[in-house]
């Protein structure tokens, strides 16, 4: 009878089979492991190479303009601050480039406090060395409120430390008044286009606060409104007031009689009359004039400041619809025509006590008589300093120096509508 026979054992010298799986356990593991290493090297890279490319690449800023970095904050305060600002996407990119600099830079890069112009489109680099540096920005220009445009570009054009040629008049509104800061040589439209895009940035967050049931529809309204609100007052404690006056009137369907904006309806963006108003100027059909016209001018007289525009989407809820000036700079405001009428007759009454004593002072720097010449017609408004102006029905006032203010209608007849 056969038996099987036992296998062969193994050649001498070969491992068990335990030791084999050993090894390849072994194998796999460092395997692994330098697998890993190296998708972790693979993913650093990577990594750098987008914080590198988020460096280097353009910044997201449309328009050049200027960061305050107040002194005491550090580095990721700065950052913060910068995408705030809109001058850099993303903080952390900002601060692992910053830190990754540092670890392999020969010298320690600190970020230095100051006021900075940074380039449209900047770069994350462009910034950081700008910040490391201190190179700040060395001139300033102030912008009053309710000039025109053609005023700013006037005033711009005087500045021997900007450069280039404005061509173009920007549109009338477009600019906020502010105080600019900017480096030698920049280029006027530049500065131009940096105006706009600050009005553009806080008339859609006011347009955002505004009161509900406003009677403007929309922002390019608003501007026009608030236009209207900065040349009727220069007091900032009045011009809630003076907006709420308006409002009123437009919730009515009355014409707003603006003398403003009869006078842009005359010179334009010139700005000034030259003189005071007339009669005749309050006839004088434009496009403009508010006497003459329903509803908002076609467009914004002058570029309002940041309070005039608060103070038009959001005014204190009134039943005004008249002002006119008390004598002591300010304005009277009324509700009825009644009440209106009596606060004109203070006012005229502290008129002719100035003329009064103008004339006395005249009489003795001159040593004769003077002519008080209390023929004219006062009309409800004021002047941009407060002050009331007269209206002769023969022949225009002596010029005034200040830009016209404006008027709420004649106290000599009733509302319009």
């Amino acid at each position: 009878m056969l038996e099987p026979s036992r296998p062969p054992g193994p050649p001498r010298g070969a491992l068990p089979p335990h030791a084999s799986r050993r090894g390849s356990v072994a194998v796999r593991i460092l395997s692994g492991a330098f697998t890993l290493l190296l998708f972790m090297m693979l993913a650093a890279g990577g990594m750098l190479a987008l914080l590198y490319h988020q460096f280097e690449a353009p910044g997201p800023l449309a328009q050049s303009r200027v960061v305050t970095i107040p002194r005491g904050e550090g580095r990721i305060e700065i950052a913060t601050r910068l995408e705030k600002e809109g001058a850099i996407s993303n903080r952390w990119a900002f601060i692992a480039n910053y830190l990754l600099r540092n670890a392999i830079g020969p010298k320690q890069t600190e970020l230095k406090a100051g006021d900075y112009e940074i380039k449209k489109h900047a770069s994350m680099a462009e910034i950081m060395e700008t910040l490391a540096l201190g190179r700040g920005v060395l001139s300033k220009i102030t912008i009053p409120e309710g000039w025109t445009s053609l005023q700013i570009v006037q005033r711009l054009r005087e500045e021997e430390e900007l450069a280039g040629e404005v061509t173009e008049i920007p549109p009338e509104g477009s600019l906020l008044p502010d105080t600019y800061r900017y480096s030698k040589g920049m280029d006027r439209r530049e500065l131009l286009e940096r105006m706009q895009s600050e009005m553009q940035r806080f008339l859609a967050a006011a347009w955002e606060r505004r009161q509900p049931s406003l009677p403007i529809a929309t922002p390019e309204e608003a501007l026009v409104f608030a236009s209207i609100v900065e040349k009727e007052t220069g007091r900032a404690d009045e011009r809630g007031r003076v907006a709420s006056v308006f409002m009123n009137r437009l919730r009515k369907g009355m014409r707003l009689q603006s003398d403003p904006t009869v006078i842009y309806g005359i010179v334009g963006g010139q700005g000034s009359l030259g003189r005071s108003i007339t009669r005749a100027d309050l006839d004088q059909k434009t496009a403009h004039n508010t006497y003459q016209i329903g509803g908002l001018p076609p467009t914004p007289i002058c570029n309002p400041g940041r309070s005039a525009i608060e103070a038009s989407l959001d005014p204190p809820k009134t039943n005004d619809l008249y002002f006119v000036a008390d004598g002591t700079g300010g304005h009277t405001f009324s509700d009825s025509l009644k009440n209106h009428n009596a606060a004109v007759s203070v006012w005229r009454k502290v008129e002719r006590e100035r003329k009064k004593d103008t004339a006395e002072a005249s009489n003795a720097a001159a040593g004769g008589a003077a002519d008080a010449g209390d023929d004219a017609i006062p009309t409800t408004g004021s002047e941009g300093n407060g002050e009331m102006r007269v209206i002769n029905s023969t022949a225009p006032a002596k010029a005034a120096g200040a830009t016209a203010g404006a008027s709420i209608p004649l106290p000599v007849r009733k509302p319009r509508h």
